[in-house]
């Protein structure tokens, strides 16, 4: 068993507490994963630690950095990194199946510029990832917590918001992509209040999905059923 950490947020976006939850992780992981984090982890994983890292050290390079929240199985984050070397990309996911299939692909492909964490993003951000060190930050297909009794649990609220802006440069952006366009409206009424950021959409809603995010089998699924899926990046200027 895994203890996993969430957020719980008021209405207003406040923070209000650490909800904890324990949830089976290890059970279905396959062979393959299994032998993936074995091989992979020492090059590839990174053990959290309260401390910022210090990423020219991590990747032995000097180059902007992205993070993203959730990977899941990580198929478009290594497609990701594999389509743009000279960026750095840090990956976190708490579903360990997740993270060994993510370093399976990312070996398979040859990537090095690839960094997962099996972890709580909330404390990767708030105590590994140092102010002002990332070039974008994505969160792309997070819960969407649909019954309005849950919307409180959503990850994107006021204070993550602020977290975010301070962990991106100045000029830095903030991408998120859900195919909920309930949430989408949440993200769009928490960002355009959130101070220091600027909708990158020209008529202030939502973008088109932009070249570095790859399409997915199940949003190419959707489309195809005629779903929609939003993308919203904000950039930091203050």
């Amino acid at each position: 068993m895994s203890e996993v950490t969430t957020a719980e947020f008021n209405e207003e976006g406040k923070y209000l507490r650490k909800i904890r939850s324990f949830v089976l992780r290890e059970g279905r992981l396959t062979k393959g994963q299994a032998q993936a984090i074995e091989t992979q982890w020492p090059t590839m994983g990174l053990d959290y630690s309260p401390t910022p890292l210090d990423l020219a050290e991590v990747f032995g390079r000097e180059a902007d950095t992205v993070l993203e929240i959730g990977f899941g199985m990580g198929a478009s984050l290594v497609q990701m990194a594999q389509e743009a070397p000279e960026l750095n990309f840090i990956g976190i996911e708490v579903h360990k199946p997740g993270v060994g299939s993510c370093l399976s692909d990312a070996a398979a492909a040859g990537v090095t510029n690839l960094r997962v964490y099996h972890h709580d993003a909330m404390e990767v951000l708030e105590h590994a990832i140092a102010d002002g060190s990332l070039t974008r930050v994505q969160l792309f297909f997070p819960d969407p917590w649909h019954k309005k009794r849950h919307h409180k649990r959503r990850i994107v609220q006021a204070e993550f918001a602020e977290l975010i802006r301070r962990k991106l440069k100045i000029g830095g952006v903030f991408h998120m992509a859900t195919d909920w366009e309930n949430y989408s409206e949440h993200m769009l009424e928490v960002m355009n209040v959130a101070s220091g950021y600027k909708n990158q959409s020209v008529d202030g809603t939502v973008v088109p999905r932009p070249d570095h995010r790859p399409l997915t089998k199940f949003e190419a699924r959707g489309h195809r059923l005629g779903h929609g899926v939003w993308d919203l990046m904000f950039e930091r200027i203050a």
